[in-house]
Formats: C-alpha cells, sequence, structure tokens
C-alpha cells in the first residue's frame, strides 16, 4: 500500500519547510487549500511556493478546486455553511481523488494545507478521511515527526470526546462520528457582503 503524507506550512520559514519536506522524501506538493495565498505568510504564496519548489526538483500541484474546503456549488451548503459530505460527493471531488490516486503511484505526495495539526484542517477530516483505505497516511508535524494517521485519528476521538458505543455496527463508526462532529466544527461558513448577502465565492 502506498504511502501518502499532509502537512501544514503554518509558520515555517521556505527553509524550514524544505527541509521537512526532504526528512521525508517528498518530490510532490498537492495544494488543497481553496485560497492558495498567505496574507501574514507570503512565502506560501501559489506563485512563490511553486517557483521555490522547483529549485529543489520538488513538484507543485493546485489542487483546491477539486479537494479544497471552500466551495462554489450552492448545493454543498446547509444553512449558509458549507457540509463536507455534500463536498464528498460532488463528480468534482471524487475526480480530484482519483488523480491523486494516480499521481502517488509516480510521486511521494503530501496534502499542503495551512493548519500546522491536521485534526484542525480539512485536509483530514475531509480529504483523508476518504483515503484512509486507500493509503498509508502519514502527518507532518510541525516538530518534523510523522505520526500516523490511526493515531492522529484517536487524538480526534479525544478532542471529539467520542467513544464506541454498544450498538456500533463495526470498529470504523465511533472514528467516522468523530470525523462528523470536527467537521461540522470546522466548515467554512462565507462571510456576508456589504448588501447583507452571503458571497460563497469568498
Amino acid at each position: 500500500m502506498n504511502k501518502l503524507f499532509t502537512i501544514g506550512h503554518s509558520t515555517h520559514t521556505t527553509e524550514e519547510f524544505i527541509k521537512l519536506l526532504t526528512r521525508h522524501g517528498i518530490t510532490a506538493v498537492c495544494d488543497v487549500r481553496s485560497s492558495p495565498y498567505s496574507r501574514y505568510n507570503p512565502q506560501f504564496n501559489r506563485e512563490t511556493l511553486r517557483d521555490e519548489l522547483k529549485k529543489q526538483g520538488i513538484a507543485y500541484v493546485f489542487f483546491g478546486k477539486e479537494l479544497g474546503p471552500r466551495s462554489d456549488n450552492p448545493s454543498c451548503f446547509q444553512y449558509g455553511k458549507v457540509r463536507y459530505d455534500l463536498i464528498a460527493a460532488t463528480e468534482r471531488f471524487q475526480k480530484g481523488l482519483n488523480r491523486l490516486r494516480e499521481g502517488v503511484k509516480a510521486y511521494r505526495v503530501t496534502l499542503l494545507c495551512s493548519e500546522k495539526d491536521p485534526v484542525m484542517c480539512h485536509r483530514m477530516n475531509l480529504v483523508c478521511r476518504h483515503l484512509r483505505n486507500d493509503f498509508k497516511i502519514r502527518h507532518i508535524l510541525e516538530d518534523g515527526h510523522a505520526e500516523k494517521n490511526v493515531d492522529t485519528e484517536k487524538r480526534l476521538m479525544r478532542l471529539m470526546k467520542i467513544t464506541p458505543e454498544l450498538f456500533d455496527s463495526g470498529p470504523d463508526d465511533a472514528i467516522l462520528r468523530a470525523y462528523a462532529k470536527q467537521s461540522e466544527k470546522i466548515a467554512y461558513m462565507p462571510k456576508k457582503n456589504t448588501d447583507g448577502d452571503t458571497d460563497i465565492h469568498a
């Protein structure tokens, strides 16, 4: 089974970030940010990052349209807030997963987002949730340690205070409840514009 990594750029310098990638042998970065720009960490703006990675021989591909946490599709919203399960059901999201599955055959790939802790990020709660049976997933943490997804899931369950229940149909039921609960908590809610209307394209 192939490995898939994830990483959050957090406030790393470019040099620190590159070191984390090379430490784990990453050859391709799959950017799953819906908006691949950072006001406070401009070294991770899409074009700047792409050029720096190219210097290191690391490929960069933007998957924010397919695998990002925001959506321009009104059907992915409920009560003014994104629902990850509705995003996951879209053809665009599924095509993104399939492209990723193909890419991992040729590259050692990491998903990139901004949050340092995968438990707090859609890269785990949306994307990895639907790939957990396809790959050995490892989350590159801020200190450089690669945490197994199964251990990250245990942290998520503790955070969400989710435990197995008597009538669970299988061992995955509890973690899926934890994913659902955290997804609801962190899902994107668009800001209202000056006219009071909700702008889902924000």
